[in-house]
């Protein structure tokens, strides 16, 4: 059975191969397109509109979108909000995970089905209430508005606790004879073993704060305080004409989290093949 598995792989190893480059090139398409784009002029891009590379190279767009928008603040408004919220709910995410996993107390199992609830609520529901909240806090129109209600994550909760539940309970044992506390544990011994997790839960928690865009915009009011998905759509409304500067600034928003795909691409398969054998 073996062999016969080998050799039906080996047979159709070619067409995968074609297959994944085809869908992957449909995909990367779009992306590649407005990274060329960004480098045309806006008389090149109303003339040879069927033109896939650049006449000539200019950086145009660039200089358009900054001089035009205060790009460079809702780059670090955006940057700010996703690495306060990123450090925040791998903390907690992996802090909660690690008292599911290895504690055991009254009104455990009742608390977990709670969690799990949470994730059933789409978040249009909570948005008023999360606005109300803000108001009350005053928070509202700072970037602690989005910050504050993105500390906490269920699924990334969910996701350390399967992850914590595999590690043997010895170590932790052994940890205690050797007198380490539970934080202690938690830093020394849990940590280190769920690096595919703690990969995981950055990059979705990254991503999606990076390209929020509902939550900036029923928070924020401010030109200065927005995030660069909501600025976008203010300057391309304000700029429709300017092509080259959208797509510069369209590309801007997107490298930053392929670079950081690009740095955490082994924990992240690693974490997803886990997760999925779990």
């Amino acid at each position: 059975m073996g062999r016969k598995k080998k050799s039906v792989y080996k047979k159709y190893h070619y067409v995968i191969i074609v297959f994944l480059v085809v869908f992957s090139g449909i995909m990367m398409y779009p992306m590649v397109w407005m990274l060329l784009t960004s480098f045309k002029s806006n008389a090149e891009i109303r003339t040879y509109r069927t033109k896939f590379l650049p006449i000539e190279w200019t950086l145009e767009g660039y200089q358009s979108a900054f001089e035009r928008a205060p790009i460079a603040n809702w780059f670090v408004n955006s940057m700010f909000v996703t690495v306060c919220v990123t450090a925040a709910v791998i903390l907690t995410s992996t802090l909660i995970g690690f008292v599911f996993a290895k504690y055991e107390f009254r009104g455990k199992k009742i608390l977990f089905v709670l969690l799990l609830a949470t994730m059933m609520v789409p978040p249009q529901v909570t948005m008023i209430p999360r606005y109300l909240m803000i108001q009350k806090m005053h928070l509202f129109n700072t970037r602690w508005a989005l910050v504050v209600p993105g500390l906490v994550s269920a699924f990334s909760i969910y996701l350390a606790r399967q992850f914590i539940a595999d590690i043997p309970d010895s170590l932790c044992e052994a940890a205690k004879i050797d007198g380490a506390g539970p934080f202690r544990i938690y830093w020394n011994v849990i940590l280190p073993n769920i690096r595919p997790a703690i990969g995981s839960i950055g990059i979705f928690t990254a991503m999606m704060h990076w390209n929020d865009y509902l939550n900036p915009l029923l928070m924020l009011n401010d030109m200065e305080k927005m995030t660069l998905p909501l600025g976008l759509v203010i300057f391309d409304n304000q700029r429709s004409m300017d092509l080259s500067a959208t797509m510069a600034a369209a590309t801007l928003i997107m490298l930053p989290m392929i670079v950081i795909f690009l740095i955490f691409q082994k924990q992240f398969i690693k974490g997803m093949t886990m997760s999925g054998i779990k």
